[in-house]
């Protein structure tokens, strides 16, 4: 056995030739060797955007609620543990280590891949916290990823857009069909895109689930004070603003309170205690503001429909001076789709390379850059933190820098900040 949590983390690397191969038979049948069998609720979330903003605010008015709630993320930025939290607090090293060999004892010959080891590793150690409630969100699609061999009291999937279609196919209704995987007969199965892909309500239907879609069963309405839930049978009237930012958070929010009212005999959540969890909810990388003069925003946008969104906040929070982007993707992303839906909030480019087997060079994306940024001007940086360095030094107290493009990229900064803090 791996005798500290590095260890172990290198162990899971190393036990599947992938880092991804969907399926659900080798997760299926180790779950059944450990007798992972949850008694508490759990909530799944799927989606292309909006997953970990979806289970951050679950999480957050649960806790407020007096709920001992487990929350399974992915991926994380600086440290493994922030993927799996207990009471809203990152999971010990020792935690971890001790479930990651509950797993090792139970899977045999069985090549597990290192998102599926994590998922069990984390249902287990909620199962041993005695948690009341489990928040899980989807790593990747939804019918085939290792979460979905555990069944939902509730299933959410969020917005639908282009992403991975190397494993989900290359439209809106493949990856809907996917992603609407995780429904089950009459169980509650939400649905937070406005726009739903045909392939949504169809699975939903063709499963028994209880389907139900925002703007038609449940939504909200903009008011003075701040905004108004309705569904079918309820209206919460005086709510906070999600402290996330950006317009589409209510979006995530109301599909976070049609959950709660659809567990609300087993889960029962005050208005107060709502109100309290939306003013308080935190999530890193997420139009995240880390410093004044100049302004530092860390963004972990990586596709066209989370980069529109980033535009948009970018738009509403206007600077004085300049908005500079440190930007870097991983190659296998659409790099050209996101620069047009940000480009026009965006004076000036600081382009950099991944150091990834999937990261794109800086040269290829300051190219790509080129073609969309309208003329706006362009810099290429071996690496992240030289284009943070050097957007630091250039710009002044009323400018800002965004710094968006990837989970690597958002990563690599706040590293860079964290070192400079403790010098």
């Amino acid at each position: 056995m791996p005798a500290d949590l590095d260890g172990w983390l290198s162990h899971l690397e190393r036990l599947h030739p992938k880092s991804i191969a969907l399926g659900l038979d080798r997760v299926q049948q180790v779950r059944l060797k450990m007798g992972l069998a949850p008694d508490f609720p759990v909530v799944t979330v799927a989606g292309t955007n909006g997953k970990g903003s979806t289970c951050a605010m679950l999480e957050r008015i649960l806790t407020e609620a007096g709920y001992r709630v487990g929350c399974y993320t992915s991926p994380h930025l600086l440290r493994y543990n922030e993927r799996v939290r207990i009471h809203c607090h990152e999971a010990e090293d020792g935690q971890l280590c001790r479930a990651f060999a509950a797993v090792e004892a139970a899977r045999g010959d069985i090549a597990l891949t290192y998102f599926e080891f994590g998922t069990l590793a984390a249902v287990w150690l909620f199962a041993e916290a005695g948690i009341d409630v489990a928040v899980l969100e989807i790593g990747l699609g939804g019918r085939l990823d290792a979460v979905n061999v555990f069944d939902p009291d509730c299933a959410i999937v969020t917005s639908i857009a282009l992403d991975h279609m190397d494993y989900l196919g290359n439209s809106r209704d493949s990856i809907g069909q996917e992603k609407a995987g995780i429904y089950r007969p009459g169980v509650p199965a939400l649905c937070g895109d406005t726009d739903p892909p045909a392939s949504i309500p169809q699975t939903a239907r063709s499963v028994g689930a209880d389907y139900r879609q925002i703007g038609v069963d449940f939504g909200y309405e903009v008011a003075d004070d701040g905004w108004i839930f309705w569904s079918d049978d309820r209206r919460s009237e005086t709510l906070p603003l999600p402290a996330l930012s950006g317009a589409f958070q209510l979006d995530n929010a109301c599909c976070v309170l049609e959950a709660l009212q659809v567990l609300a005999d087993r889960l029962p959540v005050s208005l107060e205690q709502t109100r309290a969890g939306l003013a308080h909810v935190e999530l890193s990388g997420r139009f995240q503001r880390l410093r004044n003069n100049p302004q530092i925003v860390v963004d972990v946008a990586h596709n066209p429909h989370a980069a529109r969104g980033l535009a948009g906040n970018l738009g509403k929070n206007k600077v004085l001076g300049r908005t500079v982007a440190v930007f870097a993707m991983l190659a296998d992303k659409d790099m050209a789709g996101v620069v047009e839906a940000v480009h026009g909030e965006i004076d000036e480019w600081l382009v950099a390379g991944i150091d990834q087997p999937r990261g794109a060079t800086a040269s290829h994306l300051a190219g790509i850059v080129r073609c969309h940024a309208h003329g706006r001007a362009v810099a290429e940086f071996d690496r992240v933190t030289d284009a943070l360095a050097h957007a630091c030094r250039s710009t002044g107290e009323n400018d800002r820098i965004v710094v968006f493009g990837s989970f690597y990229t958002v990563a690599d900064v706040l590293r860079a900040l964290l070192r400079a803090d403790r010098l």
